[in-house]
């Protein structure tokens, strides 16, 4: 049994396939932001609060979660392209209903559903770094992350522009169609990967609060990335109420946003290659800082444009810089875990997404921009002192599990 899984011939990770992951990573992780620069449409469209509709961003996180939770670890025991085919299918139909929806509570409940069938690319980021080389395993996970992050803040860009001219509701029926292409690209050009795990889905389960109890790496960055993507999405969700009460702006200009945000991609790509060669506890330092200024900035921005630019590309790069280097110290855990690692680490960092959501999305209606921005604050000082706090975990090496 051992020797014939030791030497169980491992798919290479080409140029071709890394492409092919990156490019289906951002395609399918944008189904859940192309609510975001939607909303005022959505609140307009269905005479309901700006407060009401943010659920549909805030449910839609939590999809993305539960899909993680209770999916993602499938990964360590059935073929993993069989499993994205299965998801695809699951979020074609999601992503129609939502179009078709003809009230909020539908377009809630097919938003939890599209949230949680678009889970593949945390299929596909451990795939990445089980497949690299060991030397490049954090490069390779910076060009998918790349990839993930242009995704989140291009969707805003296409989903602000097709609502302003299409209607909201048109941008779920496109997203639907790239789901079809995407379906045929993995299919015919994804390499099959044999899973280890050969337990029970029970057991499976059963391991993720072993492993969380094991690896205090793995609790760090699991609220580390939760509370830094609170951030993220208190300021995203927020963003085009604020464009249009402050600055008469539509859809379209919040979309414009993420075009502006891209530049945060760049960091993606640079943390990779640093978390390669240096500490990503001393790099994440100065990365979380960036996060707590880019709320500083934004305080004094809600009439300024020029601020919020600023802002925005400081809180992106900030924001996936540390995310890289979150994902550079939980692949160098456990091989044999990596997809029940990345579940723990990428449901603790949505369902910190979806509280910050909840919590500004509660504070807009009594404290607008001011409420969004001390939130950001709070928490992105939370998170740094978090990071102080765990300086002596960090340097323990990784414990076998």
């Amino acid at each position: 049994m051992t020797s014939s899984a030791s030497t169980k011939k491992t798919p290479e990770l080409t140029s071709f396939t890394l492409w092919i992951m990156t490019i289906t990573t951002g395609l399918v992780v944008a189904n859940i932001y192309y609510n975001q620069p939607l909303l005022g449409d959505i609140a307009h469209s269905f005479k309901i609060s700006n407060g009401i509709a943010g659920r549909v961003s805030m449910i839609t996180q939590m999809g993305y979660a539960a899909g993680m939770f209770f999916i993602a670890p499938l990964a360590d025991m059935f073929e993993r392209k069989k499993l994205m085919l299965f998801a695809f299918a699951a979020v074609i139909v999601a992503l129609i209903g939502a179009a078709m929806a003809p009230d909020i509570n539908l377009l809630i409940l097919a938003s939890f559903l599209v949230g949680m069938a678009s889970l593949i690319p945390q299929l596909l980021i451990p795939m990445a770094a089980h497949l690299a080389k060991p030397e490049e395993r954090g490069k390779k996970i910076g060009v998918v992350m790349s990839g993930l992050l242009i995704g989140i803040l291009l969707s805003r860009t296409i989903s602000g522009f097709i609502g302003a001219h299409f209607g909201w509701r048109a941008m779920f029926f496109i997203a639907a169609g790239l789901m079809v292409l995407m379906v045929i690209m993995v299919f015919f050009f994804l390499p099959e990967v044999e899973p280890d795990y050969k337990g029970s889905y029970k057991n499976l389960m059963k391991s993720l609060i072993h492993l969380f109890k094991a690896e205090p790496k793995l609790r760090f960055a699991a609220l580390r990335g939760a509370l830094c993507f609170a951030c993220f999405s208190a300021f995203w969700t927020t963003i085009v109420f604020l464009l249009k009460e402050n600055f008469n702006m539509g859809s379209d200009a919040a979309g414009l946003f993420g075009l502006v945000g891209a530049f945060g991609a760049v960091a993606a790509g640079l943390m990779g290659r640093l978390s390669d060669k240096t500490d990503p506890f001393k790099l994440s330092f100065f990365t979380l800082l960036l996060v707590l200024l880019s709320f500083v900035v934004f305080i004094f921005s809600g009439h300024s444009i020029i601020g919020l630019v600023i802002g925005v590309i400081i809180l992106d790069m900030g924001v996936q810089a540390t995310h890289i280097s979150n994902q550079a110290i939980i692949f160098s855990l456990n091989a044999e875990a990596r997809n029940r690692i990345n579940t723990i680490y990428m449901v603790s960092y949505f369902l910190g997404g979806a509280a910050g959501t909840f919590l500004v999305s509660s504070l807009w209606g009594n404290f607008h921009w001011m409420g969004v921005c001390v939130a950001g604050i709070a928490l992105s000082t939370i998170a740094i002192i978090v990071h102080l706090l765990n300086h002596k975990s960090m340097q323990n090496k990784p414990t076998s599990v």
